[in-house]
Formats: structure tokens, C-alpha cells, sequence
């Protein structure tokens, strides 16, 4: 167990008692998820089955989906409480602890987005400064201003290095672009399990999981850009 690890820990506990525990731990120096699921992997895990067309893996070298094989923790964990609607949930990490009554479906997204993007796919490692500094239960607003901050200083260090010489969002839609794509690709691996699985719950799981891969991410700074607007003279 490495102890630099940044550890989120979600708890979620339902008005009827039930409670689940979900325990994220990251690299320090990667910031690469430490997977909470062993081998043998669901056979939808597999690399090839279902590929994303934007994936730059190949099954030769890699055999499962990185972002597949811990989200099949995930939906294990959640399949018996996403029918529920209120619960409390609680995030803890070493600088503070974040709550919230809210829905089962609201803890699952939270959770989720932190695992995607530390999975390690390739497509997905650009927000892993942002999961660093993971922020539960993020609105719109709060995402926007995180992701295009944290992009700036990358650039400015990019730009200390001699990598880039101008700053624009260009690079950063491109990427969210490429996220869009990985989300398409998921949901597919989700949809194509159908009624596989006997458990009434696990579909609903797996359909809540849908849904939150098919949001679509638009990149617009319009929901922040009236913080910035400064007081007329007079």
C-alpha cells in the first residue's frame, strides 16, 4: 500500500440504512487509479471488444480497456442501490471530508467521473490534474472553471519550456472532443450487455451509468465569463 497515495473515500448510506464504500487511491506521481478490481475481467472489458474509434492502445499490447476494467468495481458496488433516490453521501480525503444529501445517481457520478479519468487511458490522462484536486458534486460552472484553470497553467508551463508560444482553448476542445468519443465508446460496452445480467437492479445500473456517458460535453466559457466583467467607470 503506497501511503503518499491521494485517497478519496465515498461513503454512501440510504435513508433505509444500507450503505456502500467505495475507496479511490492514486499514485503520486502517475495520478493513475490503483485498480480495485483482480483478474479474471467480464469479457466487455476486453480491449478490442468494442473499441473506441479514438483508442491509440492496441489489443496486441493491451488486452482490457482501462477505464472498463474499474468501472466493472463500480457497477458491482452500486447495483443494489441505485433503485433508492436519497442518501447522504460523504467524501472524504486527507485535507477535508465533503458531504451531501443527495441521489444515489449523483454519488455514482461523482465517483465515476474520477475514475475515468485516472484509469489511465490516453485519451483521458489530460484531466488528471483536475482529478487531483477532485471536487464532489462539481456544478457546471465549478467544472468549466476548473478545467480550462488547470489547462492555462499547463500551458503556461508548457510555454516555460519553450513548447508553446500562445494561449487559446483550441488543444482543450480538441480533448473534449476525444473525451465524447471515449463516452460513445463505453456506452456501447454498456448497451451491448443488455439483459445479460438477470439482476433488476444491475440493468438500472447500468442504464444510470448510460446516462451519464451520453451527457454531452459542450466546452463554452459563457456560464463564468460574467465573473470577469468589471464595474463600468462612474
Amino acid at each position: 500500500m503506497n501511503e503518499d497515495a491521494y485517497r478519496f473515500n465515498y461513503h454512501i448510506e440510504l435513508e433505509d440504512g444500507q450503505s456502500t464504500h467505495f475507496h479511490i487511491a492514486l499514485d503520486p506521481i502517475t495520478l493513475t487509479m490503483t485498480p480495485v478490481h483482480a483478474e479474471p475481467y467480464p469479457p466487455w472489458t476486453l480491449l478490442s471488444y468494442k473499441q473506441c474509434q479514438c483508442c491509440p492502445l492496441s489489443p496486441r499490447t493491451n488486452l482490457y480497456c482501462p477505464i472498463a476494467v474499474n468501472i466493472t468495481e463500480l457497477v458491482d458496488r452500486f447495483k443494489d442501490i441505485l433503485s433508492h433516490k436519497n442518501c447522504m453521501v460523504v467524501c472524504e480525503t486527507v485535507d477535508r471530508t465533503y458531504s451531501k444529501k443527495t441521489s444515489a445517481m449523483e454519488g455514482l457520478t461523482s465517483v465515476f467521473g474520477i475514475v475515468m479519468a485516472t484509469s489511465n487511458c490516453p485519451v483521458m490522462n489530460f484531466l488528471k490534474p483536475m482529478a487531483r484536486f477532485h471536487l464532489p458534486f462539481s456544478s457546471v460552472e465549478e467544472t468549466t472553471a476548473r478545467s480550462t484553470s488547470l489547462f492555462l497553467l499547463c500551458q503556461y508551463f508548457e510555454y516555460k519550456k519553450g513548447r508553446v508560444n500562445s494561449f487559446d482553448f483550441d488543444k482543450l476542445e480538441k480533448s473534449y472532443a476525444r473525451v465524447q468519443l471515449v463516452n460513445e465508446g463505453l456506452l456501447a460496452r454498456i448497451r451491448s450487455l443488455g439483459n445479460r445480467d438477470a439482476d433488476k437492479n444491475a440493468i438500472i445500473t447500468l442504464h444510470s451509468i448510460s446516462q451519464f456517458l451520453s451527457m454531452e460535453m459542450d466546452f463554452s466559457l459563457t456560464t463564468i465569463a460574467h465573473l470577469f466583467e468589471s464595474e463600468p467607470d462612474g
